[in-house]
């Protein structure tokens, strides 16, 4: 079976360094069987953010599943530093929180957070479907117009 990395390769991808945290808080908390990721931001390698703007505004749907699906790299890269790099341990995805900052007029905030969930299901098949929301917000830390948390379940080491 091919490894996260390897299906992100044949995707085009690349799996970002799990990223520090900005304030004070862990990017990841591990209790029992379960994974609770901090909210991630689009930030890319040079350290900037990818697509900073209001959907329905000046930043597309298209553009804001870009920065949706790169926020869906950087939860991958958290799991794995919770799993200390051990795919085997990765059971599913339980849940993703998806916020969009959006002009109030917004309305299709499921189809920008369809850049992480679709990344999570074609990189881990059925264990990346799950549950989640998606809402529109007027703020995101650093301009960002995405910011996406989650729960993984994982096997305990």
């Amino acid at each position: 079976m091919p490894s996260i990395h390897e299906k992100l390769s044949a995707l085009g991808l690349k799996l970002p360094s799990a990223a520090a945290p900005a304030a004070n808080y862990v990017p990841f908390s591990v209790s029992g069987t379960h994974v609770y990721i901090a909210g991630q931001l689009p930030k890319q390698e040079d350290g900037s953010f990818l697509h900073k703007g209001h959907l329905g505004g000046d930043i597309t749907i298209e553009q804001g599943y870009e920065a949706a699906r790169l926020v869906g790299l950087h939860l991958l890269a958290q799991l794995l530093a919770a799993c200390q790099g051990d795919e085997a341990r990765i059971v599913r995805c339980l849940k993703l929180g998806g916020f969009v900052q959006a002009m109030p007029e917004f309305t299709q905030h499921p189809e920008v957070i369809n850049g992480a969930s679709d990344l999570l299901v074609a990189v881990l098949g059925d264990a990346g479907r799950h549950a989640r929301f998606a809402v529109g917000v007027a703020s995101i830390p650093r301009g960002c117009c995405v910011e996406i948390d989650a729960i993984f379940e994982i096997r305990p080491a």
